[in-house]
């Protein structure tokens, strides 16, 4: 589920963030780099965790 929900943050992030940017607005492109970065933390974190349990 965290994987799904990371993917769907960075896509509506990106998609934010270039509204934002073709229509001049500073605080959406920073609403969607915002989206974007909690996105990227939760597959981050995602991969951390299935990663941590195979090294010794």
């Amino acid at each position: 589920m965290n994987k799904l929900t990371g993917l769907i943050a960075i896509i509506i992030g990106f998609l934010v963030a270039a509204e934002g940017y073709r229509s001049g607005s500073s605080w959406l492109i920073i609403l969607g780099i915002v989206v974007l970065a909690v996105g990227l933390g939760l597959l981050l974190a995602k991969i951390a965790r299935r990663n941590q349990g195979g090294q010794l």
